[in-house]
């Protein structure tokens, strides 16, 4: 490994350390339950998940190279929620896309509203970190969701913040879907206009060296109502830096949508 990749990875491996006692950051995962979406005119999309609790349905959607193992210490803290934390396809224990369903967040979005309706919610809260956060906002635009809380979402960079983050991401995540989702993240614009109608808020941790936090700013500026919410001392993956306040966020930026989350069918 040259220098240079030696840095960057030491960078990030810092920006993911809590400043005081280690977490383990994966969660051994529970027994899997797999439900399939079938979007018209796409091939059917099958993804893995845990589905929790009682109450208000919760979505969770983890970023790249991670699985629905980083939600792992914040779904038992989330009482009076039914979490289902989801494996994006190809992570975790998802089977990868069909090679006719593009990699575009458009796409995601329609396949991502038939698997709602396959697990039978409509318009549930849901939850995102890095690309998860992404497409958790592309969702709010498409009216799929009740609230939105994006977790240093991905997509609010500048050109060389770019470049850095997937110097590092390249470096670190070797899978393919993680690369497919690398090179279908290179577009010019993947995020634009605002989301007037749903509750946004947007966290960021304040440690955060790989998706820096002042991108936050960006975001804002995107979506004027959305609320900015720093956590203190947490670096990239707050998730397992400080899970009780990932969860308290959660619980607060729901808390901010008309109460009730409609139900569908599963089918």
């Amino acid at each position: 490994m040259t220098l240079l990749a030696s840095s960057l990875l030491a960078a990030v491996n810092r920006s993911r350390r809590p400043p005081r006692q280690p977490r383990a950051l994966s969660p051994a995962r529970g027994p899997a339950s797999y439900v399939e979406g079938r979007a018209a005119g796409l091939a059917a999309v099958t993804v893995a998940y845990e589905r929790q609790g009682d109450g208000e349905p919760l979505v969770l959607l983890h970023g790249v190279g991670d699985d629905r193992r980083v939600w792992g210490d914040v779904v038992p803290l989330l009482t009076g929620y039914e979490t289902m934390a989801i494996d994006l396809p190809g992570f975790g224990d998802s089977p990868d896309l069909d090679l006719g369903v593009p990699r575009d967040l458009e796409t995601a979005v329609r396949w991502m509203g038939a698997l709602f309706a396959a697990l039978g919610v409509e318009r549930p809260h849901v939850a995102g970190h890095s690309l998860g956060g992404l497409i958790a906002l592309r969702l709010a635009q498409a009216g799929l969701v009740r609230s939105v809380t994006a977790l240093a979402p991905a997509g609010f960079w500048t050109g060389p913040e770019r470049r850095y983050a997937y110097a590092v991401l390249t470096m670190s995540r070797q899978g393919a879907a993680c690369k497919a989702a690398l090179r279908a993240g290179r577009g010019a614009e993947l995020f634009s206009g605002d989301i007037p109608d749903v509750p946004v808020t947007i966290a960021w941790g304040t440690r955060d060296r790989l998706l820096p936090p002042w991108q936050a700013a960006r975001a804002k500026a995107m979506i004027p109502a959305a609320r900015l919410v720093p956590l203190p001392g947490c670096g990239h993956v707050p998730m397992a830096d400080a899970p009780e306040l990932v969860a308290a966020v959660l619980r607060d930026a729901s808390s901010r949508a008309a109460p009730g989350c409609d139900r569908a069918s599963p089918g």
